[in-house]
This record gives C-alpha cells, sequence and structure tokens, in this order.
C-alpha cells in the first residue's frame, strides 16, 4: 500500500479532526515527540544509561525510527481474551513466529507480548527489534471469571531473554488496584535497575463506573487519573484507550453518591466535548506529555478497521500523544492486510500535514 491518504480516509469528518485547534490547554505547554526525546526529556530524569539505551531502541526502530513517535503490536490476547477467541479470525497467529514476523513487516518500534511466545522466539529476534515482555495478565479460564492482572513471571526472566522493556496492566479503580499497584511499582523497580524501558496498561475496571447506562471507563477524567498514577509509579510510556466522554467524577458524585475529587476547570477549562481535547487531558496527565501516551487501537470490526485506526492516530497525534499500539486490527486478519493497516497508522504519523492542535 502506498502512502496512506489520510484526509480521503477521515471523509466528512476530515475537517472536524485536521482543522481542530485545541483552546483548552495549549501545545506549548507539552513536552512534544521529537527525534531528541531521551535527550530533551529524559536525560534530567534518574533513569540509568542502560535504561535510556533501551527507550532509544524503541525510539530508533521501525518506520518510525527517530521520531519521538511509536507504533508497537501488541498481542498478549491470548490470554487476555483467550488464544481461540483472538486466533480464530487468522490462526497462523498461534505460532509465536508469525506475531514477531507481523510486527517486523509491519515497521514497528516493537514488539509486546507474553513471556511464551517471545521467550520461544527470543534468540531469532531480540537483536532485531525490541521485545517488551508483558508480565501480568488477566486470565478467563477461572471459573466464574475475574477481572484481576496476576503475575506471569520475573523481571529477570524478561531481562534474560533480552528484553528491551516490561509492560503491566493495572485495573485502576478496581478492588484488586491496591495489591496490582504496589506488585507493578516495584516491579518496574528492578526492571529500571536492570536497564529495562517500562510501559504500563492503565486500565479502569468497576461496575460502578457505568452509572444509568453511560459507561465511563473511557471518560477523560478517570482515565486521566490513571494515567497520572502510571507516571507516578515512573512507567516510562503510557497506554491509555482513547476517551469516549468525560465526566466519571461528576457522575459519580451525583446525589448522596460521593467520590474521588475535582475541580469545575476540570471540564469547562481543560478539556471540551471534542475528542482531540479530551485526548489532550489524558496527555497533560501525563506530565505534560514528558511521558508519552499510546493509544490503544481496540478491537478488530472488520470493514471499518482502517479507518477507525487511522481516526485514532489522528486524534492521539493532533492531541500530543505519542502513538499507536493496535493490535487486533492488525493481527485478526491476513499478514499484508495487518502490515498495510500499521503502515497506514504509521503514515499519520510521518505526515508533516496532520498537525499537533
Amino acid at each position: 500500500m502506498g502512502k496512506t491518504n489520510v484526509t480521503e480516509l477521515l471523509g466528512d469528518k476530515a475537517s472536524y479532526y485536521l482543522d481542530h485547534q485545541c483552546r483548552t490547554i495549549d501545545r506549548s505547554q507539552l513536552q512534544l515527540p521529537s527525534q531528541d526525546v531521551i535527550d530533551r526529556v529524559w536525560r534530567d530524569s534518574n533513569r540509568s544509561n542502560q535504561t535510556l539505551r533501551n527507550l532509544q531502541q524503541v525510539f530508533g526502530t521501525g518506520r518510525l525510527a527517530n521520531t519521538g513517535y511509536v507504533s508497537i503490536l501488541p498481542v498478549d490476547q491470548g490470554i487476555e481474551h483467550s488464544a481461540g477467541a483472538s486466533f480464530s479470525p487468522n490462526p497462523a497467529y498461534f505460532d509465536p513466529d508469525k506475531i514477531i514476523e507481523l510486527a517486523i513487516e509491519g515497521g514497528c518500534n516493537a514488539v509486546a507480548s507474553t513471556y511464551g511466545v517471545l521467550a520461544q522466539m527470543s534468540r531469532k529476534y531480540a537483536h532485531r527489534i525490541p521485545m517488551i515482555v508483558k508480565i501480568n495478565h488477566n486470565e478467563l479460564l477461572t471459573y466464574p471469571n475475574k477481572a484481576d492482572q496476576i503475575l506471569f513471571g520475573t523481571i529477570r526472566d524478561a531481562w534474560n531473554m533480552g528484553a528491551a522493556g516490561v509492560g503491566a496492566t493495572i485495573y485502576f479503580g478496581s478492588p484488586e488496584s491496591g495489591r496490582q499497584i504496589v506488585e507493578i511499582s516495584k516491579a518496574f523497580a528492578e526492571a529500571h535497575e536492570l536497564g529495562m524501558c517500562t510501559i504500563l496498561w492503565c486500565y479502569l475496571r468497576n461496575p460502578s463506573f457505568k452509572v444509568e447506562g453511560v459507561d465511563y471507563h473511557a471518560a477523560a477524567d478517570l482515565t486521566g487519573q490513571a494515567n497520572h498514577l502510571g507516571v507516578t509509579i515512573q512507567a516510562d510510556i503510557i497506554k491509555q484507550k482513547l476517551p469516549t466522554n468525560n465526566g466519571g467524577y461528576q457522575a459519580l458524585n451525583m446525589g448522596s453518591s460521593s467520590y474521588g475529587k475535582l475541580n469545575p476547570k476540570m471540564y469547562n477549562q481543560l478539556s471540551s466535548e471534542h475528542p482531540i481535547d479530551l485526548c489532550r487531558y489524558q496527555v497533560a496527565n501525563c506530565y505534560m506529555g514528558r511521558v508519552g501516551l499510546i493509544n490503544s487501537g481496540g478491537e478488530s470490526k472488520g470493514a471499518s478497521d482502517l479507518q477507525e485506526a487511522v481516526t485514532t492516530a489522528v486524534i492521539n497525534k493532533r492531541a500530543g500523544g505519542m502513538g499507536l499500539i493496535s493490535g487486533r486490527k492488525a493481527f485478526q486478519k491476513p499478514m499484508k492486510e495487518g502490515v498495510d493497516l500499521l503502515h497506514a497508522i504509521q503514515d499519520v504519523y510521518l505526515d508533516p500535514g496532520v498537525t499537533v492542535a
């Protein structure tokens, strides 16, 4: 596939996304992705030389090499969503070799997957593409199913296989979140000691976040605070769902309910209803972009995948984000189509016409 025509893919929404200007948090307040991100943003931090080298390896790989942006292929769904459900659309990806091949052919900065997948192929690929070992998962075989992230291995295991970094999920807002925060804080500290970088999947999980039929699990205010907790435990990159609405704190403080803390300026000055402004609020909670925000690509819906992926990339880039992490939309189809979709995402970040709003 040639260079992606972003305007054409956005259709009648092109002006809505490409011409929007943020009147909330000005771009001048952000630390934006650039080729010198390590020297400009990270050199004053406590990260070791080895960690900075591994971060640079991620930033310096693939089609987006040395732009400050990243495109990561995540394939941990064999545990998170079950292998059969995840790989039935394209059974080739039961094979770990095919997963990493897709990441390389797709021009990704890194591949994120399970201990088993990456360990199986580490000697073949550790020097060819940065590997991010996902250290915890929510397994779906316990009956009844439950939502809890549990550790599947050690940080030393990831280091021994040559991983550039580790990734983890915390279900913020869940009854288990306190234990998960402690576990992952310790794991990330050890990873940094060994020189690996860290990526945190900052997800919300609580049935109470659905209020009167409205789901606030991807609300900008709640996910923004999850991001802020994530950078507090020293994640180097934050993975977050693209905001779908706002006002989670407001909804959870109606009537006799009391939850968290809020300020009206969160809604009337620091964000608006526009998707780019909602995402900018997420970026602001990542220390004003000092820690990069990558948004997730979401589930595969078939024919609309390409348009949805490009739209998400445009929103993320224009909000000041650092990139996209897209799995199911890429691997639940023939490899060539998956490669084309990953390239289309990357084309957004390579397109000088798609600017930060």
